[in-house]
């Protein structure tokens, strides 16, 4: 007998559904009481996927139960699975009825505050019955999600999209230097950045994509890293501060444009070398997406289809 036949004749959904609950809780006492079942039917059902596979699953370790390589291998393909089999019954309801489903969205506050807001409020009215779910993290986290099935699709910048994602591009996102409109440099006709490399600065830390990213912006035009008088991930946080008067940052147009309207600040006349970044809708490749959430992807595409790539113009970020 062949071993994947072995393993199809032996190996049942619901035990591989206990061992990624063992797995998820550290415990097979929690995975039991989680599942609504017993310790010994928990131990039994991962019994049986070690008899099947010939491989053990679990180690015992000081913090509780924990998964040997086998047993991550094939957690990580038994997401897939029941990924796979989820999408199967939304793709009954949605031939059934088209109008209703849900669609899970990941997007860093920043574009949350703004785009990814706007898309849904669109989406809303013509979709009424679909509901929508939106998750606000750092785009790392937000990548963990995807990958661990939490969303279905992020919108997010791309520079950091992995080889088994996904990516579509909606438009290039440029750079602009932000400054309170009292701040004494918002009343400057020509500014250069090494002319404001002395003053007090709020960037992201440089230890996250963002923060590595806008210290490219230094680097790119011969500079060292400006004084950064306060460091903060929230792009929110660091126009507020900026709007208080003495502070400068970087950030995308589009931030500005959405999270900073009712604040008193401005972009100043800075040219980069490169100065934008490319946004779009990553999702896991080889992966079904849910009807409710192909439905999204296209309905947020569909403003920027006209819109002419600067990456035509000039060198991409």
């Amino acid at each position: 007998m062949e071993p994947i036949e072995r393993v199809e004749r032996r190996l049942k959904l619901h035990d591989l559904r206990v061992l990624m609950s063992v797995v998820d809780q550290g415990s097979m006492a929690k995975a039991a009481e989680r599942l609504a079942t017993s310790q010994p039917a928990v131990s039994r059902a991962i019994a049986d996927l070690e008899y099947s596979l010939g491989v053990r699953l679990l180690d015992r370790g000081p913090r509780g139960v924990v998964p040997t390589p086998y047993g991550r291998a094939l957690v990580r393909r038994g997401l897939a699975v029941f990924d796979e089999l989820k999408q199967g019954v939304n793709d009954i309801e949605f031939l059934a009825d088209p109008t209703a489903g849900e669609v899970r969205i990941g997007a860093p506050v920043a574009f949350a505050a703004g785009v990814v807001t706007s898309a849904i409020d669109r989406f809303a009215r013509r979709h009424p019955r679909v509901v929508c779910h939106l998750l606000v993290n750092d785009v790392p986290e937000l990548y963990r999600a995807l990958e661990e099935r939490h969303v279905d699709l992020v919108i997010s910048w791309i520079a950091f999209a992995q080889d088994h994602m996904q990516v579509q591009v909606l438009y290039e996102d440029p750079l602009s230097v932000v400054a309170a409109t009292k701040n004494p440099w918002s009343r400057r006709r020509a500014v250069k950045l090494a002319d404001l490399i002395n003053e007090p600065w709020t960037l992201p830390p440089l230890d996250s994509t963002l923060g590595a990213a806008q210290a490219g912006v230094f680097r790119q035009a011969g500079l060292d890293l400006p004084r950064i008088t306060v460091v903060a991930l929230s792009a929110l946080a660091r126009i507020a501060l900026v709007a208080k008067g003495r502070f400068l940052t970087i950030t995308p147009e589009s931030v500005l444009r959405f999270a900073g309207g009712d604040m008193a600040i401005k972009a100043l006349p800075v040219k980069f070398q490169q100065s934008y970044r490319q946004l779009g809708i990553v999702t896991l490749k080889n992966r079904t997406l849910p009807p409710a959430a192909r439905l999204f992807a296209r309905d947020l595409a569909k403003p920027f289809a006209t819109v002419k790539p600067k990456s035509a113009q000039r060198p991409q970020a």
